[in-house]
């Protein structure tokens, strides 16, 4: 009996031993970036991050030092057929319309109102902005989060049907949870208003309200009673795109990036900024190619431009994703 037991009880060490080894060997093989197709750009990625994570190697970044920026419309989001804060400001002017009798005969509340994205296009920032204060103005920073919760939650784009924040990209999830695994924090540096991302952007992004730097519209502090409050002002007080990125990342985030990730001209002085810098750096460009599953579009769009920044990223040496050929997967929604 005993000369039976002995070789059993090897047999199940073994076998016990092999389990535990099994579990790291099956981690290390797990891809962190699934719904990147295999290439070029996955594997810069891939290379930047272990050479900087790599201990005692020559481009190892202490974990203080590592700050990843991230555009949000166009990059981690889409923006097409317009930004989708400007979305949710026309579905505001159209709710507010029937107490503004004057706006029928006024621009751009007009060509809002009756869907003329032409003349709309030709107002300009100057026109988006009269926009913008029309509707976010006036009411509490709490208020204003309420509505942007509200909307996000029931607005459905135009083309897909979808709520907006379907229209995430899946690869630059995991792109954010990748670097995250890695003790990389990051930010959101966004042309949108950092009132529009803070109710929704945590917890489709995971990166909390403080580490999300945008536009932004003059405040006032007022106490009602006992109640204080922020009240949104009908004035700019910053505006977060082209060469304002740098300065926004300077003034809230107090580090220089090692990783910055846009999609379009807006974003060429963040990537400059974050690049044109001795030691480790990771710039990279979402170019916007697939027309049957997303859009292709973009030195000629009128939302999302990349032509500056185009031209320039093979000087720099910034990655450029191509959507069509780099991922197999665009929107969550889309994963089997």
């Amino acid at each position: 009996m005993r000369a039976m037991i002995l070789p059993l009880t090897r047999r199940f060490l073994v076998m016990a031993f092999l389990a535990l080894v099994a579990v790291p060997l099956a981690h290390a093989q797990t891809d962190p970036l699934p719904s990147w197709n295999q290439g070029a750009t996955k594997a810069a990625i891939v290379d930047f991050v272990a050479r900087t994570t790599r201990d005692g190697g020559p481009d190892f970044v202490p974990v203080e030092d590592r700050i990843a920026v991230f555009d949000n419309d166009g990059t981690l989001w889409s923006e097409q057929p317009a930004y989708f804060q400007a979305a949710f400001a026309f579905d505001r002017i159209r709710a507010l319309a029937k107490d503004h009798p004057e706006w029928k005969d006024k621009q751009p509340f007009k060509a809002v109102l009756e869907g003329d994205m032409k003349t709309l296009a030709g107002s300009g920032e100057k026109g988006l902005l009269e926009i913008v204060a029309a509707t976010h103005a006036g009411m509490s920073v709490s208020d204003f989060g309420a509505l942007v919760t509200d909307w996000i939650t029931t607005a459905r784009h135009p083309r897909f049907d979808r709520p907006y924040t379907d229209l995430v990209f899946q690869p630059m999830l995991e792109l954010l949870a990748y670097l995250r695994t890695n003790g990389f924090r990051t930010f959101i540096v966004s042309g949108g208003g950092i009132e529009f991302m803070r109710p929704w952007a945590p917890g489709i992004y995971g990166i909390p309200p403080e580490q999300i730097v945008g536009s932004s519209g003059k405040t006032e502090f007022r106490l009602d009673g006992d109640k204080p409050e922020i009240v949104k002002l009908p004035a700019v007080e910053f505006v977060d795109d082209g060469p304002g990125k740098p300065v926004g990342i300077n003034r809230f985030i107090g580090r220089r990036p090692v990783f910055a990730a846009g999609n379009s001209d807006g974003d060429l002085q963040m990537l400059q900024w974050t690049t044109l810098n001795s030691g480790p750096r990771f710039g990279l460009i979402v170019h916007h190619t697939d027309a049957k599953r997303e859009w292709a579009y973009d030195r000629a769009s009128p939302f999302g431009r990349l032509d500056k920044a185009l031209d320039e990223a093979p000087r720099r040496g910034w990655t450029v994703v191509d959507m069509k050929s780099d991922w197999n997967v665009i929107y969550p929604f889309e994963k089997k």
